[in-house]
This record gives structure tokens, sequence and C-alpha cells, in this order.
């Protein structure tokens, strides 16, 4: 597992806690989003409600098991949705 720095982006800075960056132990996005709703309750409200992970640009809407490597650059976004 890597450890990866968490950053909230968008209107995601403005729901969820003071706190805009975590750090949490995750091989992939559904080990991140476990380990940040496990490690910051204060968290799990905006991550009930759904998110998108950026991953070093790309992102990724649904792909839990996408893989993260070490050292990546990680943002937690407001869901995507639309055609």
């Amino acid at each position: 597992m890597s450890r990866v720095i968490v950053k909230l982006g968008g209107s995601l800075q403005s729901v969820g806690p003071a706190n805009v960056e975590f750090e949490v132990e995750a091989a992939n996005i559904h080990q991140l989003l476990q380990g940040l709703g496990k490690r910051y309750p204060e968290l799990r409200s905006v991550l009930d409600q759904g998110v998108a992970v950026s991953i070093d640009g790309q992102i990724y809407n649904g792909a839990r098991f996408q893989t993260i490597a070490e050292g990546a650059e990680v943002f937690l976004l407001p869901r995507l949705v639309g055609g």
C-alpha cells in the first residue's frame, strides 16, 4: 500500500471540514475512500454523497479498483454527472 496525500477540490473545499488535505494508505480508489471515511469521520457525509477521484489529472468516476501509484497527485471532486 502507498501513502497517499488527498486534496479536496472544487466545491468540496467549502462543504468538507476545514482541512482540505488528508493522508491515507491505499493501493486503489476503494481503499482510499474506505480509509478516509475511517480515519476522518468528518468526511463521511461528503463521501456518502459520492465523489469523483482525480489521479494525476485523470478523473475516475466509479472506478473503485483503479490503482494509485506512490506519489500520485490525488483530488476528490464533486461527482460528475451528465452526458
